[in-house]
């Protein structure tokens, strides 16, 4: 059975699955994850969704105010034998129905190039490329997605 949790960055099954994901981007950002993992810290997430298949955390994320009309899509994972089942897909589209329902007009995110699936995902949810923002403007690795809400 797939469930979704509403919840914030203090659930213990998002935690984990935040660790796994720093775990994952060490790797792949390289040199620069550094930079970046000062960006990723959960403490003040209000709004988490975390996916769970028979109460296993298999996917999870959330979403921040950026500004009174946009939520920053945050910390997207999938867990590695969970990838390919639309669990992000879903989870996305929780968050994006959240925002919505907050009143919150557009999602935007950052994601680093060599997330590949990553790209992939944002841009089967229509998500479109722009320019960078804030702490990503000049660093080459990162790419900026928008999209409206309905």
């Amino acid at each position: 059975m797939i469930t979704f949790i509403r919840t914030d960055s203090s659930n213990p099954d998002f935690s984990l699955l935040v660790e796994l994901l720093d775990a994952y981007l060490a790797k792949k950002d390289g040199r620069d994850h550094e930079y970046y993992n000062k960006f990723n810290t959960i403490d003040k997430l209000k709004n988490v969704v975390v996916c769970l298949e028979n109460g296993v955390p298999m996917a999870s994320g959330g979403i921040k105010e950026f500004d009174v009309s946009t939520m920053e899509v945050k910390r997207m994972f999938t867990t590695p034998e969970s990838r390919g089942k639309v669990f992000a897909l879903r989870v996305l589209a929780e968050l994006e129905t959240w925002a919505a329902e907050l009143g919150y007009k557009r999602c935007m995110l950052e994601t680093g190039k060599r997330q590949v699936e990553a790209v992939a995902l944002y841009k089967k949810k229509g998500y479109c490329i722009t320019p960078n923002y804030d702490q990503y403007i000049g660093m080459e690795n990162s790419l900026c997605f928008k999209k409206g809400l309905k």
